[in-house]
């Protein structure tokens, strides 16, 4: 490692005090050498396991950042241990019922954790309990934060569910008193009455601003919704998008499709360069966010539509040249991988965040004429147990 990587190698906050309870980081402790070291051999071992020669590996790019890089943050409502009081924070290691306090997290921005230990101080004076998943009752169910890198945007997403009546204009006061180092761009209130663990927005009320926040990647200006996925570590991000950009042989003239695109970060940014980029995804509130950005932006050669990959590719009249896909932890799944395949582009970029899934896609195109002429990994997440990776296929 180069002397430019010297300053994330030093520990200047030392083991989070939750480090062995809190399911969040598995590299507490870890030296950070070690930590991209083993990630690296986990991605040669998946891809060896599919048949796929690790020689393909370039290396892994250490982060831009260390600490304090996550932009979002869920936190949840529950106890640690059965019948216990009622505390906000992360799931406990290899557990989906006991919550552990993560109040002094060194992965946030220090208002996440200010907001969070003024939040449950709230919810203690008010009497308020937390929604027991089992008996399918009580009031507090999550706390949703995120943050605009580059403007300093705060949103802030309380969700309930409607069993009590909640204190919304108290709580507003409350975080708008807060010394906060950011602005509180919105402050919203969530209802969720659904059985699922999962946020599902029966009512979205805005208690402060506006639904949404902003911030600018690869010069481009994005509004994010509070459901809108959105990188969870902008530096990273931003490399990682350059990075896998710079892989297209010459974009100008070409179409250029943009699969699983999210908000159409890579979708505009590819616009800038290309004749057309069309961007695919299954969340419409994504897809919404992404035709505004791109309005926004000045891009008129952005086209974003709403669906799942496999079905939108079979209604799309325009043939891509070259084809950029991010799916989700799950991969591409096989049917809609064939129908990627089948366009025979010279070119694929691909974009994981999950290197096992990524492997499998890998071997798969490999069977249907293309080869892997290169698998970068990225460590966007350090002390966690995720690995980002970029692959470029060509077509034989």
């Amino acid at each position: 490692m180069d002397q430019n990587d010297a300053r994330i190698i030093s520990d200047p906050y030392g083991i989070c005090p939750s480090a062995k309870r809190c399911g969040g980081c598995s590299y507490q402790g870890v030296p950070y050498e070690d930590q991209i070291k083993n990630k690296l051999g986990e991605v040669k071992g998946f891809l060896r396991a599919e048949g796929i020669d690790p020689s393909v590996v370039t290396g892994i790019v250490p982060s831009p950042c260390r600490y304090r890089y996550r932009n979002k943050m869920e936190y949840t409502f529950g106890n640690e241990v059965k019948d216990g009081p009622t505390i906000l924070g992360l799931h406990a290691a290899k557990s989906f019922i006991s919550i552990v306090d993560t109040g002094e997290c060194r992965l946030v921005p220090e208002d996440f954790n200010r907001i969070l230990k003024a939040t449950m101080e709230f919810v203690r004076q008010h009497g308020y309990t937390h929604y027991n998943k089992k008996l399918h009752a009580g009031l507090m169910r999550s706390l949703i934060i995120r943050r605009g890198v580059r403007t300093s945007e705060l949103l802030i997403n309380l969700v309930t569910s409607s069993d009590t009546k909640f204190d919304a204009e108290g709580f507003k006061d409350m975080i708008l008193s807060l010394p906060l180092d950011n602005t509180a761009a919105g402050i919203l209130h969530t209802i969720n009455d659904n059985k699922a663990d999962a946020v599902i927005a029966d009512d979205v009320r805005i208690l402060h601003g506006r639904p949404y926040y902003n911030d600018v990647i690869l010069g481009l200006k994005f509004s994010v919704g509070a459901f809108s996925f959105f990188q969870t570590n902008v530096e990273a991000a931003e490399r990682l998008y350059s990075d896998a950009i710079s892989l297209i042989d010459g974009l100008e003239g070409k179409t250029v499709y943009d699969l699983y695109c999210g908000t159409g970060t890579m979708t505009q940014a590819m616009a800038l360069k290309a004749k057309k980029a069309i961007g695919v995804e299954i969340v419409e509130e994504a897809v919404q966010t992404a035709v505004s950005s791109a309005s926004s932006n000045g891009l008129k050669n952005c086209e974003f539509i709403a669906g799942d990959v496999q079905e939108v590719l079979s209604g799309i009249e325009e043939k891509p040249d070259v084809i950029m896909v991010d799916p989700p932890r799950a991969g591409i799944m096989p049917k809609a991988l064939l129908q990627i395949l089948s366009y025979g582009v010279p070119q694929i970029v691909y974009v994981s965040c999950n290197p096992k899934t990524l492997a499998k896609n890998l071997r798969a195109a490999q069977m249907s004429g293309y080869r892997t002429v290169s698998v970068t990994a990225y460590d966007n997440f350090s002390f966690t147990k995720h690995t980002e990776c970029i692959a470029l296929l060509e077509r034989i």
